[in-house]
């Protein structure tokens, strides 16, 4: 369902997104010492990494020791703190060797207070009633750019083609993009679409951006899960929300945790609890984009600082890492994931506990069970008519013949996933 003109490039279609810290990943905090990662990351099967702010922090107002990630002072230089552009360019052809794709954040709301604009361009920001620089969303170290300043579109969008010209990035994930005009994200994909096809993510959740962006943040699903594992929110309103977004059906990104989340609202661990693999199954086989962050394959059981040097921890065991590969594993095997499908969610005789969705195109069908909650021995009933013949219970690998449905036990947040390469009828909600 995208406007007229944009197509989504074919390599991001049902992909997965590792978001990078550069400033925490290593005790170094260098593109150069990241680096180190990348085989690790290509075999765990990471398809995107999304490099948070790469640009240098305002030094005016900034919060902390090093400040936020997202008060940049210029939109056409690396933080030195991370190296050189020529580290970054080395950093990407890496990338691109492994077989991998590169998007980085960008920033078009508002700029740090010593932005190189505020003295060649001042007339590009906000002013309050003193005439003073100012911001409307309350942040303190960052000002609010004005886009009814016909100069500055074509200036950011220039700073935007830079990193695509000089680095061979491959898409962008636009901060705060709901604050900026839905007009300007148009004429910056329609110019640096010039130069090569891209991936657009907005970290938004309003429709009216999918005329722009291939993917939109799923931030209620990620509330209403952390709602549901702490029993503030019921399934059925879980399931409210999931026929909403089966309307755009692909175009979510689903995630436990992200730059925000672990630094503001808690460790997977306290947002999730028991049920962490339960939510991230479910977020891993709903047709979209499934999110890791830094540091989740260790698990990462600690809040990183924002505003300082608060290095990952990197436990050579990395306990969870097998978890999320066999997660990206199912992903990339499942076509009906990957594909075009009909999502049918499917009634059982515990809809207070259970999750249970259908996937199905003329390729194969999958059916997922979830328990989201603690209660042990749940005996679990569904039918459906698509519910037949040979499928494969991919965590355990156990074969199971159906006849229109299938009646099993479920423990406290187990799932089971049953692949089938059976042609079916269609449905869909």
């Amino acid at each position: 369902m995208m406007s007229k003109g944009f197509t989504q490039v074919a390599w991001s279609k049902g992909s997965n997104i590792y978001e990078v810290n550069t400033r925490q990943y290593t005790q170094e905090g260098t593109f150069n010492a990241f680096a180190k990662h990348l085989p690790r990351l290509q075999k765990m099967g990471v398809e995107i990494l999304w490099f948070m702010p790469i640009t240098p922090i305002s030094q005016e107002k900034r919060q902390g020791s090093l400040g936020s990630y997202y008060a940049c002072s210029s939109y056409v230089q690396v933080n030195p703190e991370y190296g050189s552009l020529e580290d970054f360019k080395r950093l990407v052809h890496e990338i691109h060797a492994c077989g991998m794709k590169v998007i980085i954040d960008w920033v078009a709301n508002h700029t740090g207070w010593d932005h190189e604009w505020t003295k060649s361009n001042p007339e590009f920001y906000l002013r309050n009633s003193e005439g003073n620089f100012t911001e409307k969303n309350g942040w303190e170290d960052v000002i609010g750019l004005d886009y009814s300043v016909k100069e500055l579109p074509p200036m950011m969008i220039n700073a935007m083609k830079f990193w695509i010209e000089q680095c061979d990035i491959d898409g962008f994930r636009c901060d705060m993009a709901h604050l900026v005009p839905l007009d300007f994200w148009k004429e910056a994909r329609k110019q640096c679409e010039i130069l090569k096809p891209l991936y657009w993510l907005a970290e938004c959740e309003d429709v009216q951006y999918f005329e722009v962006f291939d993917t939109e943040y799923a931030w209620a699903w990620m509330h209403l899960s952390e709602g549901v594992a702490k029993e503030k929110n019921t399934v059925q309103e879980l399931k409210n929300l999931m026929k909403d977004y089966a309307k755009f059906s692909g175009r979510q990104l689903f995630f436990t945790s992200n730059h925000d989340e672990n630094s503001w609202n808690g460790t997977d661990k306290e947002k999730y609890g028991n049920g962490l693999e339960t939510f991230a199954v479910l977020a891993a086989t709903w047709p979209g984009i499934f999110l890791l962050y830094s540091g989740q394959e260790i698990p990462l059981e600690k809040r990183l600082l924002f505003f300082e040097k608060d290095a990952i921890h990197w436990d050579t065991t990395l306990k969870s890492e097998p978890f999320y590969q066999l997660l990206y594993r199912l992903r990339k095997s499942t076509d009906c994931i990957k594909n075009e499908s009909d999502i049918i969610l499917i009634d059982s005789d515990e809809e207070d506990k259970i999750f249970s969705f259908l996937l199905k195109n003329k390729n194969e069908t999958m059916l997922a069970l979830l328990n989201l909650t603690s209660t042990d021995q749940i005996k679990v009933s569904v039918t459906h008519e698509h519910l037949q013949g040979n499928y494969t219970e991919f965590f355990s690998g156990c074969p199971v013949c159906m006849n229109h449905g299938i009646e099993l036990t479920l423990d406290a947040w187990q799932y089971k996933v049953f692949i089938s390469n059976q042609k079916n009828g269609s449905g869909a909600l």
